[in-house]
């Protein structure tokens, strides 16, 4: 009994053993040697209609399936604006559902009656429609940046799946344990194994769906913004003169429709206003005028004459 008992330690002993050489092995066997940069990110200015990636290869859509190659998650973000803030969401809505993609999350700002709206969406686009969803957001609106970003993620990848192929192998071991076991008590401590490196399984088996989501799926933030007029373009300083005269003489139409929206609001208080500095006019008109009083003659000064010496008060004695 107690050298059965000894047996099927041993054995457990060695199935855990077996996982944790497994996992070493995915990261002192040369697996780690073919990873690129971790991460790269670039950042440009585009102008509407010309939006274009830098940084995701056209066969991305097949490097995502193929077990060899290397595991790279890509991101973009991009701010736009538009005067037609409706006509450019309905564009990047059937942009979303052309390229097979889908929003993960949106939210809406604003109001229509104030044309202050702004959008901002998630999006998970199939990395093979990832150049051309790019492109289909640029003839939406006026793209003003973007930036991309490249996550390299093949070690983690690679450590992930040798880990399940060892517990997969430990949890074979632990069933042929199971069919050889005599007692209850052998049995228990067997099942109690497997548990433990079932849960482990499903973990990993998790984590490596996630990351194959995340590889197979870019996402894309895009933060669209209405405005009254286009955030100039121009490089040249003619052009940057022309659209300071323009954006002038728009803000100056804007000041006056503005003014005239204010004294419309007002136009109650400016009627009291007028009507009260009529009635006043009136009250200081019919008042009497106040006589003036002739002013008092005025004496001429007394004449000064020199004083002579032996003049004046003679002394009495």
């Amino acid at each position: 009994m107690k050298k059965r008992i000894v047996r099927i330690t041993a054995a457990l002993c060695a199935a855990a053993l077996l996982a944790g050489c497994g996992s070493i092995s995915s990261k002192d066997g040369g697996y780690y040697t073919t990873e690129a940069a971790a991460q790269e990110s670039y950042n440009y200015d585009s102008a509407a209609g010309s939006v274009d990636s830098g940084l995701v290869p056209e066969n991305a859509a097949e490097a995502a399936t193929d077990e060899t190659a290397q595991k790279i998650i890509y991101n973009a973000s991009l701010s736009m604006e538009s005067t037609d803030f409706d006509t450019t969401r309905e564009a990047l809505m059937t942009a979303v559902e052309a390229n097979g993609a889908w929003l993960e999350s949106t939210s809406l700002y604003g109001t229509e009656k104030d044309h202050d709206r702004t959008a901002d969406y998630t999006v998970r686009v199939p990395v093979g429609s990832y150049r051309a969803f790019l492109a289909a957001v640029g003839d939406a609106g006026s793209v003003l940046n973007i930036s991309e970003s490249a996550e390299n993620i093949t070690s983690s990848y690679i450590d992930v799946q040798a880990r399940l192929s060892a517990l997969e192998a430990q949890r074979d071991r632990l069933n042929a344990l199971a069919d050889q076991a005599e007692t209850t008590a052998d049995l228990l401590e067997i099942e109690s194994q497997l548990s433990d490196v079932q849960y482990q399984l499903e973990n990993y088996t998790r984590q490596l769906r996630s990351m194959d989501q995340q590889v197979s799926y870019s996402t894309v933030d895009i933060y669209l913004r209405e405005v009254a007029t286009l955030t100039p373009t121009g490089v040249t300083f003619g052009e940057r003169i022309a659209d300071a005269f323009g954006g002038g003489w728009d803000a100056f139409v804007g000041f006056l429709q503005g003014l005239v929206i204010a004294l419309v609001y007002l136009w109650p208080v400016l009627l009291i206003a007028v009507a009260v500095v009529f009635i006043l006019r009136k009250v200081w008109k019919k008042r009497p005028k106040k006589e003036k009083l002739p002013k008092p003659a005025q004496t001429p000064p007394p004449a000064e004459y020199p004083v002579k010496p032996g003049d004046g008060p003679k002394p009495k004695y």
